[in-house]
């Protein structure tokens, strides 16, 4: 019997796991183009727009700097505050100064922002709902586990 060499189970692992982001690549578009459809069609709100509210309602205080948020979002600094200015012009964000440091600026959701989320949130629930409902929990929570060790330790 002919047991495989390193780099043969190196060559498979490397196929299998890019055949796997792949894949996560395509069905990351797919649910994004879905939730943009949906939520942009219940309340106005794109995909982006409802993960960066999110993303505030989360953190202490409601705010976050913006270089936190442009890493949760996977944005570049810029991309955020492109994001951020028709938001905070439609009052569903609030830029703010750090008390202590003028050169630190902090993104903080409104109190429309929160109502708004609020709303949206349950459109994306049973959106996401829909997406998933074939997909076993112990399956779900076993892709959650691959995706945080992709992500990394606190994200």
């Amino acid at each position: 019997m002919n047991n495989p060499t390193n780099n043969e189970i190196n060559d498979e692992r490397g196929a299998a796991a890019l055949d796997f982001c792949l894949r996560l690549a395509r069905v990351q578009a797919s649910v994004v183009r879905r939730l943009d459809a949906v939520l942009g069609g219940h309340h106005g709100l794109s995909f982006g727009d409802f993960m960066l509210l999110h993303h505030l309602s989360k953190a202490p205080g409601g705010r976050l700097r913006r270089v936190d948020l442009a890493d949760r979002q996977g944005l570049t600094a810029s991309g955020v505050t492109r994001t951020l200015l028709p938001m905070e012009k439609t009052g569903l964000v609030a830029r703010m100064a750090d008390e202590r440091d003028a050169r630190v600026g902090f993104a903080a959701i409104t109190p429309a922002g929160h109502n708004l989320l609020d709303n949206s949130m349950v459109t994306a629930r049973e959106t996401c709902a829909e997406l998933l409902r074939h997909a076993p929990q112990d399956q779900l929570d076993a892709l959650a586990a691959v995706l945080g060790n992709v992500l990394g330790p606190g994200a």
